[in-house]
C-alpha cells in the first residue's frame, strides 16, 4: 500500500502538484489519468522517489520516504518495478540478459540461480523460447512483455507502469493489461499505472484516480466513473462516440 498526503510539488514558480491525497492498495491495479499537462508524470516520479515533493508525505506500507536514511531509500527503490513507456530495453542485449540485469546488478545470486528466476518470470509473461532473440527481433507486444518479466524479476512490492500500451493495437494492449492484472493479483502487489487510455481504464481500473491542474479531480473505480456528474472527468472520458455510447447504454440500462 502507498499513502500519498497532502504532497505538493513545484518548478520554480510552476506549483505542478497542488495538495494531493489518496490510498493505492496492495494487489489491486491503480490507474492514474488526466489530460497532458495535468501533473500525472511529475506525480508517478514522486511515487517513484525521484522527486521530492515540498509538503506532503508518502508512506509505503507504513514507511515514510522523507525518513528513510539513504541506504533505506535504496533498498526500497530495489522493491519498485518499473515498465517504462517505449519498454526501454537494450537494444545489444538478449532478452535474457535484459531480464537478467537488474539481478545482476543489485544481488549477489549464483549464475544458476539468477537463470532459474529469469525462467520463471519469462515463462509468467509466455516468453519461453525467446531467450536468445535481440529486442529488435520480437514484435512491440513481446517487447512489452519482457519489459514486465524485468520489472518484476526481483519481485518487487511496488509495479509502476508508464503508458504500458502505448504504440500496441488494441488486441495486444488487452492482452497486456490483463498480464498486469493477474500479475498484480498472484503477487499481491501494488500497481500504479499511468495512462491514456480508456480501454484500460474500463478493462482493469479497480482505482482510477483522475488529475486536472496538479489536483485530484475524482478518484473512483471504473464502474464509478460512469455515474459521476463531474464535467471534468465526463469531458476526458467521453470525448469519443464509442464512450458516449457506452454511457447512455448504462444510463439505460440503470433506469
Amino acid at each position: 500500500m502507498i499513502e500519498v498526503n497532502d504532497i505538493h510539488k513545484s518548478f520554480g514558480k510552476s506549483h505542478i502538484l497542488k495538495g494531493i491525497t489518496t490510498v493505492f492498495e496492495k494487489g489491486k491495479t491503480n490507474l492514474i489519468i488526466g489530460q497532458s499537462g495535468s501533473g500525472k508524470t511529475v506525480f508517478l516520479k514522486c511515487l517513484l522517489g525521484l522527486f521530492s515533493p515540498e509538503e506532503g508525505s508518502i508512506v509505503y506500507d507504513g514507511k515514510a520516504y522523507s525518513s528513510l536514511t539513504e541506504n533505506e531509500k535504496r533498498d526500497l527503490r530495489q522493491e519498485m518495478g518499473m515498465v517504462f513507456q517505449g519498454s526501454a530495453l537494450f537494444d545489444s542485449m538478449t532478452v535474457e540478459g535484459n531480464v537478467k540485469f537488474p539481478l545482476e546488478m543489485f544481488t549477489k545470486q549464483s549464475n544458476s540461480e539468477m537463470e532459474d528466476r529469469v525462467n520463471t518470470v519469462l515463462a509468467r509473461v509466455n516468453l519461453v523460447d525467446a531467450h536468445n532473440k535481440f529486442p529488435a527481433e520480437i514484435s512491440g507486444g513481446m517487447q512489452k512483455r519482457v519489459a514486465i518479466a524485468r520489472a518484476i524479476v526481483m519481485n518487487p512490492k511496488y509495479l509502476f507502469c508508464d503508458e504500458p500500451n502505448s504504440g500496441l493495437d488494441p488486441k495486444t494492449a488487452i492482452l497486456i493489461d490483463d498480464l498486469i492484472k493477474e500479475i498484480t493479483e498472484e503477487y499481491n502487489i501494488t500497481t500504479i499505472i499511468n495512462t491514456h487510455d480508456m480501454n484500460s481504464v474500463m478493462q482493469i481500473g479497480e482505482k482510477i484516480l483522475f488529475l486536472k491542474d496538479g489536483l485530484k479531480e475524482w478518484e473512483g473505480t471504473k464502474n464509478e466513473i460512469f455515474k459521476t456528474d463531474n464535467e471534468a472527468v465526463t469531458n476526458f472520458v467521453y470525448s469519443s462516440d464509442l464512450f458516449k455510447k457506452v454511457r447512455q447504454m448504462y444510463i439505460e440500462e440503470r433506469n
